[in-house]
């Protein structure tokens, strides 16, 4: 890991490091994904340090966890969402201001069109053989930014409903209603 480390002249990059290895246990090349994408969407949202942002990851593994410990986003705070495609993609956004209905969000893939020019990355990426984290974060570094695609969209500001909730008619347990239910997902 300290080879890694030595190809990174970002001392910013090098302190989100620091603090992602704690959380996850490791810096997997999808958490250094994360990062990479991260830092695109602070450039092109100008995102700063304080402002608060939403994400949406599209897998799982390990893409969201930079975004919990960089951007404070996770899932009970509403600011973190995973909808498990399976993809090497995220959508961030800046909160909206009040009164707004639509706000200006970034997604960002991993391009495997793009990928495509750095063999030992794509190798790791399309699971064509077993490709080693540190061999593929070199590529990461090596890449930079190249290997990305994204695009500017433009997303609902969600309305907050007020919650209710009703103890289900089957299991007596409380659970927060939806629509006009009389009984909880699980009994349901």
């Amino acid at each position: 890991m300290d080879e890694i480390l030595s190809k990174i002249d970002d001392p910013k990059i090098l302190s989100q490091i620091e603090k992602i290895i704690p959380f996850h246990g490791y810096l997997s090349t999808g958490a250094f994904i994360g990062i990479q994408m991260l830092t695109i969407a602070q450039r092109l949202l100008d995102i700063k340090e304080d402002d608060k942002v939403y994400v949406t990851c599209e897998t799982f593994n390990c893409l969201p966890d930079p975004f919990q410990i960089l951007c404070g986003c996770t899932v009970g705070n509403k600011g973190l969402k995973i909808l498990d495609y399976g993809k090497m993609a995220m959508t961030i956004n800046k909160a909206a201001k009040p009164g707004d209905k639509m706000v200006q969000g970034l997604r960002i893939i991993l391009d495997p069109a793009k990928t495509a020019d750095y063999p030992i990355l794509h190798a790791w990426y399309m699971n064509e053989r077993k490709i080693s984290h540190e061999d593929a974060i070199s590529e990461l570094i090596k890449a930079g930014d190249a290997v990305y695609t994204w695009e500017y969209v433009d997303l609902p500001v969600p309305v907050k409903l007020k919650k209710k909730v009703a103890i289900c008619r089957k299991c007596g347990e409380s659970f927060v209603i939806i629509d006009d239910e009389d009984f909880c997902r699980t009994c349901f």
